[in-house]
């Protein structure tokens, strides 16, 4: 489950992990704001601005990172310019120390990517990476060949919050292409907005990340984010209760 860092304040924050992780999350990715989030759509980016207007965003990161790993196995999302001004080495340690196994940068540029694996690796964590579904054969190795712990497989082509049918068997090609090239697990998030969807979607890959839906709630009703996680949950294990899960 995908939660943006600084939402809230961290009284509510820490209260709201607590109840996403007990309602069935498996894994936490904390986003770490950026005001040029190109990637996401219209909600995310509206979290982020919330999140940058409130000051000491990584102070707010390792924060919420720091709570969130004490409940779940904890990841970062990240673009390369907080990184790059940061400094990799530094943020990279600073998010190890405060509990996350691993943090993806989504954009990170070809040129950077040696640099920021080498400070990922340095600090132990893993550098899972999103890949594009446009790319060719050569590219995708070369993508897969510096990532560890996942790959990151987008459900759509669109920006994040993207509510439309999915186009399953590309998706599913995709997958299989990815598979070919890596043998390391293949997540899949973006457009995955109905638990109808994360249903299709799951017998595809090893995981699925929610993220606008619940985002949206947190922004506009946190109360409700709980009943979306479970409901997303259960689509994805229908076996499993929110009591075993937690």
């Amino acid at each position: 489950m995908f939660v943006p860092a600084g939402l809230h304040p961290a009284r509510a924050e820490r209260p709201q992990l607590n109840q996403i992780a007990q309602a069935g999350a498996d894994l936490l990715e904390i986003g770490l704001a950026h005001h040029d989030a190109s990637l996401d759509g219209p909600v995310i980016q509206a979290a982020y601005r919330r999140a940058l207007s409130r000051g000491n965003v990584l102070a707010r990161v390792l924060r919420a990172v720091e709570h969130a790993a004490g409940l779940r196995p904890t990841v970062v999302m990240t673009y390369w310019d907080p990184v790059s001004r940061h400094g990799p080495e530094r943020l990279a340690r600073l998010l190890a120390d405060a509990g996350a196994v691993g943090a993806m940068v989504v954009d990170l540029p070809d040129v950077q990517a040696e640099r920021w694996q080498a400070a990922a690796k340095a600090a132990n964590l893993f550098t899972p990476r999103l890949v594009p579904r446009h790319l060719a054969d050569t590219g995708l190795a070369a993508v897969a060949a510096g990532a560890s712990g996942w790959l990151y497989a987008p459900a759509s082509t669109a920006p994040t919050g993207y509510r439309g049918p999915l186009d399953v068997p590309a998706l599913n090609d995709f997958t299989t292409r990815l598979r070919a090239a890596s043998p390391l697990p293949v997540v899949s998030g973006v457009g995955i907005s109905t638990p109808a969807l994360a249903e299709r979607v799951a017998p595809l890959v090893d995981a699925v990340v929610i993220g606008t839906p619940v985002v949206r709630a947190l922004m506009t009703a946190p109360e409700q984010a709980p009943a979306l996680t479970a409901a997303f949950a259960q689509a994805l294990n229908p076996y499993a209760t929110t009591e075993t899960r937690a």
